[in-house]
């Protein structure tokens, strides 16, 4: 068997395999410096044919340079890492992109060409600062991407490296302000704060043994806790000293503002108070993030309400939980915003005119199916992006096989495969689906009641096999059939994430702080100055429609290329070296569609 094949592989040090149109590759949790050395790349570089060597990523990687090379209209290129958290899946982008920057760069350019040089630099510092600030340490994994990403080395008419593209979604924004027990926050807040300076200190606030609610953990040393490594990558990438000094200024102030506590008044017609123990930290936080004490506390604790046909407004206090929301709320913004705005300024560095570049190698790192005893609208969505990713991998691999067997003039159709078409049209379809009706609860602009959106769902989707609901559970939930298992999604909270509401009082001090950063974050425009007036007429953008958007522009660009997977598996939960769970590896092959590839080659004729 399969599992049997790759246990033995593991156990003698093999821990790339390939099966099919796929490279297995299982984590071997310790490091192996020759498995990656640049004596290695050398070599699957300049064989006559890498195939005939053993499996590697390497094999991979260079089949994929030498078929844009090939071509006389050359072909784009794409390699799809997927997997589980902790499968290794970042350390094998980083790995390819070191032999990219390697091959196209050091042996085909001329040692004079410093542009070259610098690109190939930049697209490697790229690395750090995601992980510094998309990363993080989770029960799974010490560095855990928490978003997905698809990076695109540009080549010119030379094949040479000459640009790149970053395009990333669904970061875990939610982590800035919540952290699941023996998990830690983005590392970039425990390289600022581990990594310092006594100067530094002082002016971001940071003193040394302060204790932040949005820090936990901080005690374990990681060596993710790299500050000058981000610092220096950061540099690299045009984000000079005095701009880096205002990002850190920025995130100590998220965490001053995590350490606000607020207590019920005592008249509920009047705002919250903040507690006496956490006055001081209100007051950091707006000093950081230079927006007035007065007007940071009362878009915490006043919501604005229009009524009327003069549209009038009117001051209503929160209660302390709407207060700990907004909190929250307004350090995710500013997280999500600096995210986004981090990404934009490496393309801006890594960036050349398209009539540089002629072809591309598109890297796609992405979150793995996942299956927990809580699912939400996040799973919802990976899971959606592997049905995705999952039906462009059973119709590349049913086409190299059809082509195969007319090469070998046999007659054929894979007439006992059923494809995942039912799955999809539950989730994304056309007038009824999951994400239709929760766009259309979002518009209704009401309190959902998750009762009634269960029946909802149930009565619009009941033709749908896919669908089901857990009977035995009293929360209100409904269960997909995935090609990988079935999983149980609940109703609870999902319409609200759906929204991502941002109250518009939180915009309103964010555009009107005197910090220079978060005025680039949160520029005022015409169209929403009179934001907090025209809240109730605003067309709601959703999350699932924002990423079924973004996914539908990636599968596009991935149904251009040719398509290569590499499906990382993690041996054991515990990260152990040398340790091979079976029943463990036998999950995530059904979850990364290894096993219905081959379920797809048994319809076919299996033997060679």
């Amino acid at each position: 068997s399969v599992l049997k094949c790759l246990q033995a592989r593991y156990t003698v040090n093999l821990f790339y395999t390939n099966a099919g149109c796929s490279l297995v590759a299982l984590n071997p949790f310790q490091p192996i410096s020759c498995l990656y050395s640049p004596e290695l790349m050398r070599e699957y570089h300049v064989a006559l044919r890498p195939q005939d060597l053993k499996p590697h990523i390497f094999a991979v990687a260079e089949q994929t340079y030498r078929n844009v090379q090939s071509q006389i209209d050359p072909v784009n290129q794409s390699i799809i890492v997927s997997g589980e958290s902790g499968a290794g899946k970042t350390w094998t982008s980083r790995c390819l992109m070191k032999f990219y920057a390697s091959v196209a760069a050091s042996v085909l350019c001329p040692k004079g060409n410093e542009t070259v040089e610098r690109i190939e630099k930049r697209v490697l510092d790229s690395n750090p600062v995601m992980e510094a600030f998309g990363n993080a340490c989770t029960l799974r994994n010490n560095n855990s991407s928490r978003f997905g990403k698809y990076i695109q080395l540009q080549l010119d008419r030379f094949h040479h490296l000459s640009s790149a593209s970053i395009q990333t979604f669904l970061l875990e924004k939610t982590r800035v302000a919540y952290q699941a027990p023996n998990e830690r926050n983005f590392h970039i807040f425990y390289q600022i704060t581990k990594g310092a300076t006594a100067e530094e200190r002082l002016e971001w606030n940071l003193p040394e043994g302060a204790d932040y609610r949005w820090l936990p953990n901080s005690e374990r040393n990681l060596d993710e806790d790299c500050f000058a490594v981000t610092r220096d990558a950061m540099f690299h990438l045009g984000i000079d000293r005095s701009t880096q000094n205002n990002i850190f200024k920025v995130l100590s102030g998220l965490l001053h503002l995590g350490n606000v506590q607020f207590s019920h008044p005592v008249d509920e017609s009047q705002p919250c108070e903040v507690e006496d123990k956490t006055k001081d930290f209100v007051k950091t936080a707006g000093d950081l993030l230079k927006i007035p004490v007065e007007e940071l506390l009362e878009s915490l604790r006043i919501r604005m309400i229009t009524a009327g046909k003069q549209q009038q407004v009117f001051k209503k206090p929160c209660s302390r939980a709407e207060c700990e929301t907004r909190r929250d709320c307004l350090a995710k913004v500013i997280y999500a915003k600096l995210f986004e705005w981090l990404v934009l300024v490496i393309n801006e560095s890594i960036y050349a005119d398209p009539s540089v570049w002629t072809s591309f190698i598109g890297l796609l790192d992405v979150y793995g199916f996942e299956a927990f005893p809580e699912n939400n609208l996040e799973q919802l969505c990976i899971n959606y992006a592997n049905e995705k990713l999952q039906q462009h991998f059973v119709a590349h691999y049913l086409k190299a096989q059809q082509e195969e067997y007319a090469a070998e003039g046999l007659q054929w159709s894979f007439i006992n495969y059923q494809d995942n078409q039912n799955c999809l049209d539950l989730i994304e379809g056309n007038p009824l689906s999951i994400f239709s009706l929760l766009n259309e609860e979002c518009r209704l602009n009401r309190s959902s009641n998750t009762d009634l959106f269960q029946t909802r769902i149930e009565k619009a989707l009941s033709n749908n096999q896919c669908l089901s609901r857990n009977k035995f559970s009293k929360k209100p939930n409904f269960i997909i059939s995935h090609y990988a298992g079935k999983v149980c999604y609940q109703l609870a909270a999902m319409v609200e994430k759906n929204k991502d509401p941002i109250p518009p009082e939180l915009v309103y001090v964010l555009q009107n702080s005197k910090d220079s950063l978060l005025q680039k974050l949160f520029p005022v425009t015409e169209r929403n100055q009179n934001n907090i007036k025209t809240q109730n007429r605003a067309a709601v953008v959703t999350v699932v429609s924002k990423f079924k958007g973004s996914l539908e522009h990636l599968m596009q660009i991935l149904n251009s290329t040719t398509p290569h997977y590499i499906r990382c598996i993690k041996p054991n939960a515990d990260c152990k070296a040398m340790t091979f769970k079976r029943e463990e590896v036998l999950s995530q092959l059904q979850a990364c569609g290894i096993v219905e590839a081959i379920t797809i080659s048994a319809a076919g004729f299996p033997v060679r």
